[in-house]
């Protein structure tokens, strides 16, 4: 079967850009904006957003065949380029209309950034602690805090800043412009993997924004919502990243020998790599079966309220938590098939292998994601608290 148009462009992108540019993609050089301005000249950036404001409107599916092609290349990159679906999907759905359009308007013209400002060091994983207060003064709100963890911040066109209110919401998702007054980068991460990509811990000091920037609904609900989407393409980076580790192997066994002959020919090595096969087709099903249900329920007349209703998908838990977990068990067992030198920064095994450690952190550790599944799926309606 002839493949679309546009996994073709972001298969050739992969190649010129990415494919034996590790050294510089693994160092923690300032963010290669260049070569995210060359991917945005594929006419794919943001490639998720609704036609109606000047997206490609590609659906989650699509996004899943993207991501895992552009993590194949970099890890990194993927992860900047896809991970403001997470905000993006939260204004789209929850902000007022003409907020919504205009922000990703501008963004779909520009091919633009942004970012979610959730976690913070004292909370950790429980977002119900979190101290970034909003509060209203007159037509305006005014927001102060700390965040720890926000991918594109720096470089993004808006931000979507999830702080404690206290109006009868709790919690709201605030629409903040990058270059407003009080918002400030305190640093830049310095991160194992996904070097590629560039993480913040960001200032909030009397921020002050129109009131009418406040999303509908809970804002720990409506995170909830945006985290669907990611969590799913998280999922798809392993698959991407998988199968660049299955062909490194074989790359790589084709001229080691081993007792005289080939590592290929080894039976012990094609066991390997036959289950690493079998692992990342499991994969590859199951990040587009939770990507299909995520579309079947966009693709409704009233998916923000229905979206709202269902909150955290249990498709998208199990999804990320599958793929994390295969996938380091995949890049655990390749990293050892290259003895010594898979524990060193010389063969590309060790930087797949410390991308891959990022699918079980980052949006929810496994042990969140257990408990998640437990209390939304396990436990019985009746005796959930």
């Amino acid at each position: 079967m002839r493949q679309p148009e546009y996994l073709r462009t972001v298969q050739s992108f992969v190649r010129s850009e990415l494919i034996g540019q590790e050294a510089l993609l693994d160092s923690l050089a300032p963010a290669p904006l260049p070569l995210y301005d060359r991917f945005a000249e594929t006419g794919l950036a943001n490639w998720w957003l609704p036609k109606e404001v000047g997206g490609l409107g590609l659906s989650l599916a699509e996004s899943v065949r993207i991501v895992a092609e552009l993590a194949y290349g970099d890890a990194g990159v993927a992860f900047t380029l896809f991970i403001p679906v997470l905000t993006s999907s939260m204004v789209n759905w929850y902000a007022e209309p003409e907020l919504a359009e205009r922000y990703l308007g501008r963004m779909s013209a520009e091919n633009g950034y942004c970012a979610t400002l959730g976690s913070e060091h004292e909370a950790g994983s429980e977002l119900v602690r979190i101290s970034t207060t909003v509060r209203a003064d007159g037509d305006a709100l005014i927001l102060n805090g700390m965040k720890a963890f926000s991918t594109d911040t720096d470089f993004a066109q808006f931000l979507v800043v999830i702080a404690k209110s206290d109006g009868p919401a709790g919690f709201q998702a605030v629409l903040v412009p990058r270059d407003a007054p009080g918002v400030a980068i305190d640093h830049r991460w310095d991160v194992n993997g996904l070097r590629a990509s560039a993480t913040y811990q960001v200032s909030l000091t009397d921020v002050r924004v129109p009131a009418a920037n406040a999303l509908r609904g809970n804002g720990l609900r409506l995170l909830e919502v945006g985290l669907n989407a990611s969590r799913i393409l998280i999922a798809a980076t392993a698959l991407g990243i998988a199968r660049r580790i299955r062909d490194t192997c074989m790359d790589y066994a084709k001229d080691k020998m081993v007792k005289g002959a080939p590592l290929a020919t080894n039976a012990v090595f094609a066991a390997k790599l036959g289950q690493f096969e079998m692992q990342i087709e499991v994969m590859a099903n199951q990040c587009l079966a939770a990507a299909r249900e995520y579309d079947a329920i966009a693709s409704q007349p009233d998916a923000a309220a229905e979206f709202l209703k269902l909150g955290t998908l249990r498709s998208a838990l199990s999804t990320k938590m599958f793929c994390g977990q295969t996938g380091w068990q995949i890049a655990s067992t390749a990293s050892e098939m290259f003895g010594g030198l898979g524990y060193t920064s010389d063969a590309v095994i060790g930087k797949l292998l410390r991308d891959m450690r990022y699918v079980s952190i980052i949006e929810g550790g496994d042990d969140v994601l257990r408990d998640l599944m437990f209390t939304r799926y396990v436990v019985p309606v009746s005796k959930r608290g």
